[in-house]
């Protein structure tokens, strides 16, 4: 694939990435995807992972499940030791690959996409609940927290 640079480019359904399910709130969905195979001026050889997919997340702010539109655009070096990620240019990350060479797509996209998730998901439009946030009764506990505020008399000792 990489002496012919060849590309590969189609779609799948989030639901046959298992791994990737399993971090996710639901499975619907589809992932478009791209690999190029190539190899660069220096002799590297590479692969570039394209895919874009809406995943469907736990907001940790809410608990509620939202849909969060992922995209990968990476490069990868095929290693086939380990001490050759040292030989791998800037920007491109290490792939070790098989000593048949061989290398299975859904795993290169899969594996993508699970580093793509944030660590902590929070839908954007979301906000905290009105029980959460106290708007009313903070204006009125400012003076009340001034006179019960246990630094009050540094404060004093201060001036």
């Amino acid at each position: 694939m990489v002496s012919a640079r060849r590309s590969f480019e189609g779609s799948m359904p989030v639901a046959a990435l298992e791994r990737l399910c399993g971090a996710l709130a639901g499975s619907g969905g589809e992932v478009d995807f791209r690999l190029d195979f190539g190899r660069d001026e220096l002799g590297t050889d590479y692969v570039d992972v394209h895919a874009q997919a809406p995943l469907t997340l736990t907001c940790q702010r809410t608990l509620e499940p939202f849909v969060l539109p992922v995209t990968v655009d990476s490069r990868l070096g095929l290693i086939r030791r380990e001490r050759d990620e040292a030989g791998l240019p800037p920007g491109c990350e290490p792939l070790l690959v098989a000593e048949d060479g061989r290398l299975h797509p859904a795993d290169v996209i899969e594996d993508e996409l699970l580093l793509a998730l944030p660590l902590v998901p929070v839908n954007p439009d979301s906000s905290l609940p009105d029980a959460a946030v106290d708007h009313g009764a903070a204006g009125q506990d400012d003076a009340a927290g001034q006179e019960n505020n246990p630094f009050a008399v540094l404060r004093e000792l201060k001036k």
